[in-house]
């Protein structure tokens, strides 16, 4: 807790105090008026969820919007922001016909507003410190393959170790979890180095695992054992064989969506061997991959996680490798649910590299 205050002169008639407190949880406005007439203290308090309404107001600069994105009614929020207005005694928004806009005791008061929030969230974060992690949030993003084959054991135990523990998990591009991270929508995020987004030097990159790319063919294919009369005896027959990127000039591809890390890492070595590749679907998700490959729509290069025992088909001409990195804002301390998803994760992941 924090307090300032203006002291007059003891002896002063008809003087007043000016007194602020600054507490994690509140924050309180004191005007403290001595005279014979008026031997009365007057304490406004503001509490936090009112700030966090004004503050969503002022980004977003339409109450309608805010109201969305907070979950709560307009009508409600508008109440809470007259209310608002009436404690600190001044109006903080300017109504137009596009929205809001911040008085000028608006863009005072905002500033105070924040760091009264932010504050309070470290507040919050100290007292989960002590009391462990009974409750707790992460938000963690990821490609698809993070999603789909490296965050599920890591969740699974953190959630049997941890029941009170809630789980954000966003897919998306390397570009798109990185921005996200940076932004602060994000705690932590698995991405394809290098990160080549603006000011990425305020994120932290931990090395996770190498990865590689692996052809995978339908069973009757060519490059396939055409003798092999299941799935699984095809997809091992592939593990032993190897591909060059001339054998693919005139395949049908099932490809990663265009903007992927995955599909750049493609294009890049077909450009590289002189082969334009014939894209015939793209498509995000691995599995959907996998079934439009065994339902015969072409060839496909997928991370070799999606692929048990090491199946698939390599590329001679060079392994298509890729670093997998855990990212997480260097000016921020993790908070102790990620901090607990980030050794989880790193310790799976070693002990998998070590087999």
């Amino acid at each position: 807790m924090s307090a300032e205050a203006s002291q007059p002169p003891d002896n002063a008639a008809g003087s007043t105090i000016g007194l602020r407190l600054a507490l994690p949880s509140v924050a309180y406005s004191c005007s403290i008026t001595r005279n014979d007439d008026h031997p009365f203290h007057t304490l406004h308090v503001v509490e936090l969820t009112p700030l966090r309404y004004f503050v969503a107001i002022a980004r977003a600069g339409h109450i309608t919007r805010a109201a969305i994105a907070l979950g709560v009614t307009q009508p409600a929020l508008s109440a809470s922001i007259r209310r608002l207005e009436t404690q600190v005694g001044a109006p903080l928004l300017h109504r137009t016909g596009k929205g809001v806009e911040l008085t000028e005791a608006g863009r005072a008061f905002l500033t105070h507003a924040e760091d009264s929030l932010r504050a309070a969230d470290a507040a919050a974060r100290a007292v989960r410190e002590v009391i462990g992690l009974e409750r707790g949030s992460i938000r963690v993003g990821g490609g698809a393959t993070a999603v789909a084959y490296l965050l599920p054991p890591v969740v699974s135990a953190l959630r049997k170790s941890h029941p009170g523990l809630r789980f954000f998990v966003r897919e998306g591009g390397s570009t798109d979890v990185a921005k996200a991270v940076l932004s602060g929508e994000l705690d932590l995020g698995i991405v394809t180095l290098p990160v080549a987004i603006p000011d990425s030097d305020g994120l932290v990159r931990i090395p996770l695992v190498e990865d590689e790319l692996r052809l995978i063919v339908p069973p009757a294919h060519r490059m396939s054992s055409a003798r092999a009369p299941a799935r699984r005896a095809s997809r091992r027959a592939q593990a032993s064989a190897e591909f060059r990127w001339k054998d693919l000039a005139d395949e049908p591809l099932v490809a990663f969506e265009a903007g992927t890390a995955v599909r750049a890492i493609v294009d890049r070595a077909a450009a590289a061997a002189g082969v334009t590749l014939n894209v015939v679907m793209e498509l995000r998700s691995i599995e959907s991959i996998k079934s439009m490959v065994d339902a015969g729509i072409g060839v496909a290069l997928v991370s070799r996680f999606a692929l048990p025992d090491g199946q698939g088909i390599a590329c001679r001409d060079g392994r298509l490798a890729r670093s997998l990195a855990l990212i997480r804002r260097r000016d921020r301390a993790p908070s102790p649910a990620a901090a607990a998803f980030e050794r989880e994760l790193l310790a799976r992941v070693g002990k998998a590299q070590r087999k």
